[in-house]
């Protein structure tokens, strides 16, 4: 649980780098690479708290 929130942590913290170099450079590539980051953390997330759920019911 502590790996996880520290990954989510980490990953947080790229992705509002690579925001805020877009919006210091305005260059398109740390936009996507933000967007990138932010849907695999999203999706970790989900897969995670699945796993939760299904541990709580069985």
């Amino acid at each position: 649980m502590l790996l996880f929130r520290w990954l989510v942590m980490l990953s947080a913290l790229g992705i509002i780098a690579s925001f805020a170099l877009y919006i210091a450079t305005g260059q398109d590539r740390f936009k996507m690479l933000g967007l990138q980051a932010l849907k695999w953390t999203l999706m970790a997330a989900l897969g995670f708290f699945t796993v939760l759920i299904l541990e709580r019911i069985a």
